[in-house]
């Protein structure tokens, strides 16, 4: 009898879950493209994986070349320029969190307290802007900017002051990559936090300033608390990537001088697949590494958040 009962309810079960996808099969038709999007582009590929544990030859295919293990990560650890740009990822991705990750919410924090409507929208839209620029176009921005011929140098010949080639220093090479990608990014990471700030109740505030609260204190006690879970949750995501330092900002921006602080893993595999003798099984495996690094650091993320905040992104 229980088992009846038990099948009778699956049944209803599944005849609702088709039932509601039958009544909005019109919003599934439209989710179609990016389902067939998603199969082509992000889960065929993944076929190609097993390259990573192959010593893959083009003729034979990637069914039809030798198993070869673990071969390739070991190797990994054993190439002095491999090493070097893991370490490098490591260095310019950190500094990225604690340069950049910091200025969306204080852009924010400032947009929102402006007064007037319309000089908001005006510096939002001013911070905003950078971000559709491509990093070709910014790069020969700040090149015109920070060579040894730009417009910084020319003015510290003109005062007086000894030049300093920005772009192929490796003392000031990586701070010229977070000052540009804190300016370039910081305005779209603000819309994101400045979102989070307009859901916040107004009473909050109103009851605030009752207590003799000044904006400052608003700002620590009602604002900040109300986008913790959005900050936990930015700050997640941006750890769960932390061996993605910019592919394009590094690329458009490095040069042979700098190469020993700059070279990361991105540019790493770039280099070794097409402008040396390609070898894509060990290229293959340079790249699930970093992917695998990025799953680990996303789970650790979201444990330690959660243990310090209560906040996390998923179970």
């Amino acid at each position: 009898m229980m088992n009846t009962v038990t099948s009778n309810k699956s049944l209803v079960h599944k005849k609702s879950i088709w039932l509601s996808i039958w009544q909005a099969k019109y919003i599934y038709l439209m989710l179609l493209p990016l389902f067939i999007w998603l199969g082509v582009f992000c889960y065929a590929p993944m076929y190609g994986i097993l390259m990573a544990f192959k010593n893959f030859k083009a003729r034979l295919g990637i069914l039809g070349s030798e198993w070869c293990g673990m071969a390739h990560f070991v190797r990994i650890f054993q190439t002095p320029d491999a090493v070097r740009a893991i370490r490098n990822t490591v260095l310019i991705s950190f500094g990225r969190l604690i340069f950049e990750f910091p200025m969306g919410i204080i852009l924010a924090l400032m947009l929102t307290e402006m007064p007037g409507k319309h000089v908001k929208k005006t510096y939002q839209t001013i911070y905003t802007f950078p971000h559709f620029l491509s990093w070709i176009i910014v790069a020969g921005i700040i090149n015109n900017f920070l060579s040894s011929n730009g417009a910084v140098n020319i003015w510290l010949k003109n005062m007086g002051l000894p030049t300093i080639n920005f772009l192929a220093n490796a003392g000031t090479f990586r701070g010229v990559l977070y000052a540009t990608a804190d300016w370039k990014e910081m305005g779209w990471a603000a819309i994101i936090f400045m979102a989070a700030i307009a859901g916040i109740d107004p009473s909050l505030y109103e009851a605030a300033t009752v207590d003799g609260a000044s904006r400052l204190q608003q700002i620590w006690h009602v604002t900040l608390p109300g986008i913790l879970t959005t900050i936990c949750v930015m700050l997640i995501l941006q750890v769960g990537n932390m061996m993605n330092a910019g592919f394009d900002q590094v690329f458009n921006m490095y040069n042979d001088v700098v190469k020993q602080v700059s070279n990361i893993l991105d540019t790493y595999i770039y280099n070794i697949t097409f402008l040396a003798t390609p070898n894509y099984g060990f290229s293959t495996a340079v790249g699930l590494f970093k992917s695998v690094i990025n799953f680990i650091m996303l789970i650790v993320a979201n444990g330690v958040v959660y243990r310090l905040s209560g906040q996390k992104m998923f179970q």
